[in-house]
């Protein structure tokens, strides 16, 4: 009897261990289920209007910058004796880049030393022309003196033997033969003794002119601040080879320069630029005059005002081509610097009265755009009509406004949920 209790005691409380286990196991299930459910993150059909911001990096620099360029003087490289430092702050007319003049210096003597020649030689020429014309001018005197002569010897012809007036007439013709001969040919002879001087007078100018151009490329080789600010050095890409991805240094004393290079330049700090890079994608949505703001690294929490102000061409290799756009700066500060990096956003348009939901909401699977509606603790995957998506919020049709909406998709958390449940 008592075994029998005994067993029935044991029997029944196995029993209600087992109930226990059961209905805590159903509890943790249940449990469970409702935690997953809360962790799909979730969001409301929203009606509103709709801003499609371009968001881009790149960096400040001065606007209207007055570049300072290696002058073309003739020579193939010139080496650079005098450089200001970067960052330095000039006034007009302060010395920035001074290059070596040795070989116009000595092309500026050899030209002075030959214009000083070509002066002589046209002196000399002048000269000898003015002796010539007087030598043509003699010339003519005498053979019109002896024609006059020959002519009063004719006179006396009637009172003169046959044969001495035969000798007279043939004088008399000979005479003038010499005088028509030299008539004639007295302006090209003229001209021919002047030709000379016109000849010395071109080498002259060709002296002047080497001498002026030797002496305007010294002056050249001397760069001056056009204008007040601080400089800024260029990058020396006179090398020898290139690679991607390459950084070049800044020039410095001793470096040599193409003719055409950039050496430095002086921003106008009046004005402030925001250069930036935009991809192939976003270029065909702007245009000039859209607004921006700028946001500089260096100065956090201080948002400025920019518009876009230029669109440049395309760069890069042609699965990555990039496009560079400036941005005028409505509102600088004092604090900016050239160089400053800043994030830039670009209101291209803005959409009124329409409905949107996060970018996260809408998912794309065959052809196919949907949302996950939350209907009765569940979700069902309902088609909608994609108006244009933009970096953080997505133009929609087909829902009501107050839907509350997936951000994650629930499928793929119960798989992953599955997945966990069966190692366990």
């Amino acid at each position: 009897m008592k075994r029998t209790i005994l067993r029935g005691v044991i029997s029944l409380g196995l029993v209600s261990l087992l109930a226990a286990a059961a209905w805590s196991g159903y509890q943790t299930v249940e449990r469970w289920k409702q935690g997953e459910a809360r962790t799909v993150p979730m969001a409301r059909v929203t009606r509103g209007d709709v801003a499609f911001p371009i968001s881009a990096k790149g960096s400040l620099q001065g606007g209207n910058s007055k570049m300072l360029i290696a002058p073309m003087t003739g020579s193939r490289e010139l080496t650079i004796t005098q450089l200001a430092k970067p960052g330095d702050l000039v006034k007009q007319g302060d010395l920035v880049v001074q290059f070596d003049t040795t070989e116009e210096a000595h092309k500026l003597r050899e030209a002075n030393a030959d214009l000083a020649e070509a002066e002589q030689m046209v002196a000399q020429a002048g000269f000898e022309s003015s002796a010539r014309e007087e030598e043509l001018e003699t010339e003519l005197i005498v053979a019109r003196g002896e024609l006059e002569q020959a002519e009063i010897e004719c006179r006396r012809n009637p009172l003169l033997a046959a044969i001495v007036v035969q000798q007279n007439d043939l004088m008399l013709r000979d005479a003038q033969d010499r005088k028509n001969k030299l008539e004639k040919e007295y302006p090209q002879r003229k001209a021919a003794a002047r030709a000379s001087v016109n000849i010395q007078e071109a080498g002259l100018k060709k002296a002047t002119v080497l001498a002026a151009t030797a002496k305007r490329n010294i002056e050249m080789m001397t760069l001056n601040a056009p204008t007040g600010g601080y400089v800024n050095i260029e990058a020396n890409t006179n090398g020898n080879f290139f690679f991607s991805g390459m950084i070049f240094p800044m020039l410095q004393l001793g470096d040599t320069v193409r003719a055409g290079m950039a050496v430095a330049q002086i921003p106008d700090f009046s004005t402030w630029e925001a250069s930036v890079v935009v991809t192939e994608a976003d270029r065909g949505l702007l245009a000039i005059g859209q607004p921006a703001q700028a946001k500089v690294v260096a100065l956090p929490g201080r948002s400025l005002q920019a518009k876009v102000s230029n669109l440049g061409g395309t760069s890069g290799p042609p699965w990555q081509r990039r496009f560079e756009c400036k941005l005028s700066v409505l509102d600088p500060v004092a604090a900016l610097r050239p160089g400053m990096s800043v994030n830039v956003q670009i209101l291209t348009d803005t959409m009124k009265n329409v409905i949107w939901v996060p970018t996260q909401a809408v998912f794309q699977s065959d052809g196919r755009t949907f949302v996950y509606v939350s209907e009765a603790g569940t979700f069902v995957a309902k088609d909608v009509k994609l108006l244009r998506r933009g970096e953080s919020q997505v133009v929609i049709e087909g829902l009501k406004e107050g839907t509350l909406v997936a951000l994650a998709s629930p499928d793929q958390k119960d798989t992953s949920t599955a997945k966990a449940a069966g190692k366990k």
